[in-house]
């Protein structure tokens, strides 16, 4: 028997652990320590008052504990200190505070962007075929436990409670009877826990899932969730979320959908409606049903297949279906890579400023996009991306040359080669200081310091199409405006202004054949603002009026009740007839796209280009 005291340390093979007393039993292989005992394993951290260990078996328990469950984290910080490209003038994924907080100029503070969960369709995202929408991954959470029982695989705990906040008393934490943490894969860990719930502010308690998935490869959440569609589905929609294939190569996705506001009021919205010869409770059109197959053959090269049915009258499938088959390869670096596609689409949805939503009925060729390019290392305010595509195109046209009279549609087959390349510049014309990144200052509303700035930006776009009939679409497009914020969001009251206005005008000339890429509004002024109102609620409105055709292009409304650990914005545009609820809970769980749920499906055209 050994026996130590005094900063007593003892190291093992695969950890440390340091206390004021200790005993070890050698041929038992057994030590017992006691007092203000630190157990580190890697990056996991454990204390307590007494702790058991058996040596042989890898296990052990610790009394009164405490600690910190860490992941690596691979999510954004602020290592870019302004905008290459603030966004589509015309619809974008993100709320305008999100997007000025990515954007906003560096700080000593390095923000996490946590797990995101959407509830609904928003805007459609402003993105070329590189980029997908992002949660973030687990970093760092706090723990506290009566008792906590380890081996070499995780451990279980009774009495628990976790929470995402580095400050006490925790804004957002979930209490539990057990909490059972274990490996189940090479990126997967599992979290399940027994009379769960989470309490709010140390006042409001709300229930809670018994089962969490740690998961540091690309998925999305499966939670049961509402959506709302006006153009496809008729309005709101429960939407469930099953992964029947789930390993490290092939993910398999099925989601159910049951269109309520369909059923309830059929006529709302006569376009998702107009192929049903009825809708009923049960009838097949009351269902809808999205299933994605996703195979990763290598780190550069994925195999993605989507089906989208926004019904299950196989009577009008040619109506309901809508298809993506696309080979995707990485080229060059893999942190801000080339991103080369091969990929067949049918019927697929785009938004196209003042003419509207336009469906391409198929089209099938290779895009390559680049990675965002800085041609002066030292100057990161000026930046360049372009991308290029060859595709075979049927789609609508209103050229009646082309169009062939036995068919009795629309519908036309053209090559089209098209590219576009875009060069932005900002220039900082004012930064303000930033607060301590404290619970009561910095982050009393935000999981990041704002720093207060505002910036003039500029950029030139050009686009030349050419089309198999032999008509063309060149254009070239130049966008002035401001962005910016004010104030730290950290008083009661107007502590926070966001804001940002455009106008971008364009020279075009031939018209394309077709209506879904067509450069319709040339002129373009693009405006947002996001004001705090009472503590953690702020409003917003994100917009875009087509001057070229007197008329409002897209208009997002946006209510945000922001913390430090958790965020919930309610988002809603009319003129898309789309909505969302989305939920953030800062520096905690998942990455992935979110799909149909954020609006992923309806992808926006800007200056005939498929972003």
């Amino acid at each position: 028997m050994v026996t130590a005291t005094g900063n007593v340390t003892m190291r093992f093979a695969n950890g440390l652990l340091l206390a004021d007393r200790l005993r070890v039993n050698l041929p038992d292989r057994f030590a017992v320590a006691e007092g203000n005992v630190t157990l580190k394993r890697g990056e996991q951290i454990l204390q307590g008052q007494r702790f058991e260990y058996f040596f042989v078996l890898n296990q052990g328990v610790i009394y009164d504990a405490n600690g910190e469950i860490y992941q690596p984290s691979t999510a954004r910080d602020f290592a870019q200190t302004m905008p290459t490209d603030f966004g589509n003038p015309i619809v974008s994924n993100q709320s305008l505070n999100d997007r000025l907080a990515i954007n906003q100029p560096v700080t000593n503070v390095v923000g996490q962007e946590g797990f995101r969960a959407g509830i609904g369709a928003s805007t459609p995202g402003a993105q070329s075929a590189s980029q997908t929408d992002s949660g973030g991954q687990v970093n760092r959470l706090r723990f506290q436990a009566e008792q906590v029982d380890f081996d070499a695989d995780g451990w279980r705990a009774k009495k628990v409670r976790i929470t995402n906040d580095p400050f006490n008393p925790p804004e957002l934490e979930v209490q539990a009877e057990t909490a059972d943490y274990y490996n189940v894969g090479p990126d997967v860990d599992e979290l399940k826990l027994t009379g769960s719930r989470v309490l709010l502010d140390q006042k409001t308690s709300l229930p809670f899932q018994d089962r969490l998935t740690i998961d540091r490869r690309d998925r999305q959440p499966g939670l049961i969730s509402i959506g709302y569609d006006g153009e496809d589905r008729g309005g709101l929609y429960v939407q469930g979320n099953f992964t029947p294939i789930d390993t490290d190569k092939v993910s398999f996705q099925v989601k159910p959908q049951y269109l309520l506001q369909k059923v309830a009021f059929p006529d709302a919205f006569p376009a998702a409606n107009q192929s049903d010869a009825e809708v009923c409770a049960i009838c097949p059109a009351a269902f809808g049903l999205i299933t994605e197959l996703n195979v990763d053959f290598t780190e550069r090269m994925n195999l993605l297949n989507t089906l989208n049915f926004s019904n299950l009258n196989l009577d009008a499938i040619d109506d309901s279906l809508r298809a993506k088959l696309a080979l995707q390869n990485r080229l060059g670096d893999l942190d801000n890579p080339y991103d080369l596609r091969f990929e067949y689409n049918y019927r697929e949805r785009l938004f196209n400023g003042s003419l509207g939503f336009q469906t391409v009925q198929s089209s099938v060729g290779a895009i390559i996009v680049s990675p965002t390019i800085y041609p002066l290392d030292d100057d990161p305010s000026l930046s360049f991306n372009y991308q290029a595509s060859l595709q075979s195109v049927e789609a609508a046209t209103d050229r009646q040359e082309l169009i062939n009279p036995s068919t009795g549609d629309n519908l036309v087959t053209l090559m089209r080669l098209q590219g576009a390349a875009t060069l932005n510049k900002y220039f900082l014309l004012w930064v303000g200081d930033a607060l301590p990144p404290t619970a009561e200052e910095g982050l009393r509303y935000t999981p990041n310091v704002v720093v207060p700035y505002v910036v003039f930006n500029t950029g030139v776009t050009g686009v030349g199409s050419y089309y198999g009939d032999g008509s063309t679409q060149p254009s070239i497009t130049g966008t002035v405006g401001f962005s910016g914020q004010f104030g730290n969001f950290s008083k009661p009251y107007f502590d926070y202004t966001g804001f940002n206005i455009a106008y971008s005008q364009g020279i075009r000339g031939d018209a394309s054949p077709f209506f879904f890429d067509r450069f319709a509004d040339t002129q373009v002024v693009s405006f947002g603002l996001t004001q705090q109102i009472y503590g953690p609620v702020r409003l917003g409105v994100q917009g875009a009026y087509s001057l070229t055709a007197n008329e409002e292009i897209s208009t997002d409304y946006v209510l945000e009740y922001s913390r430090r650990t958790y965020n919930i914005q309610l988002r809603y545009n009319p003129q898309l007839q789309v909505g969302s609820i989305n939920l953030r809970i800062s520096d905690f769980n998942w990455s992935g796209n979110p799909g149909t749920f954020d609006g992923s499906d309806i992808r926006p055209v800007t200056q005939g280009v498929v972003r």
